[in-house]
């Protein structure tokens, strides 16, 4: 945890310097998972999440991003709509913890130096790496395991305004492609005859919830160099 506060630290002094605009504020709100386990529905907040967003905007239009998000993720057979999951009857809980860093785009100009009202919709990908707890499911019961780091691919949508004087306030949806199938304990590498479900198709998270930034920094030029 210490190590990756301290990379955000580096990269948020890094890009001050170039003096720019920055945003830097918190997420708050849940996160789900869609697997092998529980559930399909890919925007279905059952836990809570929460994380530091950085963000120096580079022109009206975009922004590069950098964040870091905990979350617990749950997910419980009996709550799928598919008969045969309920009758299997597993569940699991695992931990989320995510470093993401990415690109920004605003749909419309965001100018955060202009005192009119503004909102616009924007998206966001790039890259994260995540860390998750190696589960296994044996006998119905979920087994733990060390935390190991995979990638994942977030692509995220939302919305945003400047309703208050330098703070920014957002509505945003998440979902994040992982590039392992065992975020749920159903494909663990080292349990192999324990192994479960679609093989084939690895685990998503989706975070949704509120962004709120302080802006701060000298105003950019928003020209060519």
């Amino acid at each position: 945890m210490k190590r990756i506060i301290f990379i955000l630290v580096l990269i948020v002094t890094s890009l001050n310097s170039r003096a720019q605009i920055n945003e830097l504020g918190v997420f708050v709100g849940g996160a789900n998972y869609i697997g092998d386990v529980g559930p399909t529905n890919y925007i279905a907040p059952n836990e809570p999440a929460f994380g530091i967003i950085y963000k120096w905007n580079r022109s009206p239009r975009h922004s590069w991003r950098a964040s870091f998000t905990y979350a617990d993720i749950k997910s419980k057979d009996i709550d799928s709509d598919e008969t045969s999951r309920q009758q299997r009857g597993y569940e699991f809980k695992n931990t989320i913890k995510e470093l993401s860093l990415g690109l920004e785009f605003n749909f419309f100009d965001f100018n955060l130096h202009e005192p009119d009202f503004k909102i616009t919709p924007y998206t966001y990908i790039g890259a994260s790496y995540f860390w998750a707890d190696e589960l296994y499911i044996s006998g119905g019961e979920t087994h733990g395991g060390n935390a190991k780091g995979n990638f994942a691919i977030p692509m995220t949508v939302g919305i945003k305004s400047n309703l208050f004087e330098n703070f920014v306030l957002g509505f945003e949806v998440g979902a994040r492609y992982s590039f392992t199938d065992n975020i749920d304990g159903s494909n663990n590498p080292d349990y192999k005859p324990y192994a479960f479900g679609n093989l084939n198709n690895n685990d998503w998270y989706v975070f949704t919830g509120f962004t709120l930034t302080y802006t701060f920094g000298e105003q950019p030029c928003y020209c060519a160099q």
